[in-house]
């Protein structure tokens, strides 16, 4: 898991690859929970809130070129 300063040094495709990458990795979660599979449902949390960070970051970048 990266952490903020790490996320700042991508670009906004790389940022964008990202952010794909964790969606498809909650989709599996949220399919693993569904017919309990999934050991830690914490899991699920962790990936929400990375998106809501790459998604934040890539705002910032956009608007600082734009």
């Amino acid at each position: 898991m990266k952490n903020a300063d790490e996320l700042r040094d991508l670009s906004v495709e790389e940022l964008e690859k990202e952010v794909e990458g964790l969606r498809q990795e909650l989709f599996n979660l949220r399919f693993q929970h569904t017919t309990h599979q999934l050991e830690n449902v914490m899991r699920i949390r962790h990936v929400r809130r990375q998106i809501a960070r790459v998604l934040t970051i890539m705002n910032e970048k956009k608007k600082n070129i734009a």
